[in-house]
């Protein structure tokens, strides 16, 4: 004999089931993005700041300053913008470090991730930058011929000067800014996303139906840092606060990568340097 159950009793029988909780997320990946100008006057850049000696007593004692404010993140991981050939990214330029390095060596990553990471006794640091032989990430020399051969040379030298004039900026800034106060304004979110505006998108329009010289400089350009994020997701893991520093040119793609992938969590810089 077969038995029917009313909808009525299964309802009843529901109601009174314990509900099963959810399965627990993971963490999330927090990654502060810490975009740097070049504290040691390296000039491989399109546009270079010409940046005040940062091994004086009192440079030093506001990057000591800035790591201060950088621990209070507490980063599980630490990456710079530099090459590892390794399968686990870390970079054999943290193993050659010492307190003493500081003196000698105005290199950002060494002035702020390795020292921030000595003093937080990090084993490692992880260098996540991409290059290639083969791939030019950075096409401009395409772009600059493009605007010569269609008289569009004057477009081009108004974002250049644009770009010029923000960099003569920051050189007066950093006369009575302290270098805190100078990366916090470096990645205020939305002076990122105008220095990206002003450049990148900025030569966009150097085009015709046939040649895209701006919009390939912009695919490469993305291309690299997309590369560079994949490499972070390679070495993060749920629950680890990521401290990245890279050159602020970076930033706006990097950031964009970190707010838009599942699972990762942007901290903004500004809160910890304010």
């Amino acid at each position: 004999m077969k038995f029917r159950v009313s909808s009525c009793l299964v309802a009843f029988l529901s109601m009174n089931l314990p509900a099963q909780s959810p399965a627990p997320a993971s963490a999330p990946i927090q990654v502060m993005v810490l975009g740097t100008y070049h504290f040691g006057n390296p000039g491989q850049d399109l546009h270079n700041m010409k940046v005040d000696s940062v091994l004086t007593p009192a440079k030093q004692a506001e990057l000591a300053e800035v790591a201060s404010c950088l621990a209070k993140f507490n980063p599980t991981k630490i990456t710079v913008e530099a090459l590892s050939d390794r399968s686990d990214f870390v970079t054999k330029k943290f193993e050659e470090f010492t307190p003493e390095t500081l003196n000698r060596d105005p290199d950002e990553r060494t002035q702020i991730a390795f020292r921030l990471a000595r003093q937080l006794g990090h084993k490692s640091v992880y260098g996540i930058d991409e290059q290639s032989k083969t791939i030019d990430y950075f096409p401009f020399d395409k772009v600059d011929a493009y605007a010569k051969a269609h008289e569009q040379g004057a477009a081009l030298d108004r974002i250049q000067e644009k770009v010029g004039q923000m960099m003569k900026q920051m050189e007066t800034a950093q006369k009575t800014k302290p270098i805190r106060v100078m990366l916090a304004d470096v990645n205020e979110p939305a002076r990122v996303l105008s220095d990206h505006q002003n450049f990148y998108y900025a030569l966009l329009p150097l085009a015709n139906e046939k040649e895209q010289p701006g919009a390939e400089l912009n695919a490469a350009w993305y291309q690299r840092n997309a590369k560079i994020f994949a490499k972070l997701t390679q070495i993060a893991q749920p629950g680890d606060r990521v401290l990245v520093v890279f050159g602020s040119g970076h930033a706006f793609w990097l950031r964009h990568f970190v707010q838009n992938t599942p699972g990762f969590h942007l901290v903004e810089p500004r809160d910890y340097l304010q």
